[in-house]
Order: C-alpha cells, then structure tokens, then sequence
C-alpha cells in the first residue's frame, strides 16, 4: 500500500524513525485518499529539505505508486 511506502521512505531519512506515522483519510469529495505525515518536531526540516524538495520527491514517489494501482492519493505534511 501507498502509507506504508510513503512511512517507510520517511523513516529512512528522519533520526527519530519510531515518531513517523502515516494516517490515510479518505476526501469523499473525489475519491482521493489524503495521507497525513507526521513526524518528530526535530525531523520536520529533514522531510521538507532545502526548498521544499524532499517534501516534493516523497509526494512525487507515492503519487506514481498509486497512480499504478488507479488510485489518487494526496500527502499533507501535518505540523502538530
């Protein structure tokens, strides 16, 4: 599934790997599943990168993963 890949490639680029969790929500709107990213408050710049670039490479991967299984999924960085 698309969480455990988007967790897994997460956790291997955060310090604290045991504080990432992906939590899937269904928009009923159109049918997207959005997947809410939260990490430990240290591994924030880590996930977003240098101009937001591993934030948009992490979003990239799992958009053509799920795009291989005819679904649409959306990843929010979520900031507690």
């Amino acid at each position: 599934m698309v969480a455990e890949l988007l967790g897994d490639l997460t956790r291997a680029i955060v310090d604290e790997p045991d504080a990432v969790t992906v939590t899937p929500d269904v928009d009923t709107d159109d049918g997207a599943v959005v997947l809410e990213l939260r990490v430990d408050e240290g591994d924030y710049g880590k996930v977003i990168g240098r101009g937001g670039r591993t934030a948009y490479a992490l979003r990239t991967v799992v958009k053509v993963a799920a795009a291989h299984r005819d679904q649409r999924v959306l990843v929010d960085i979520v900031d507690d």
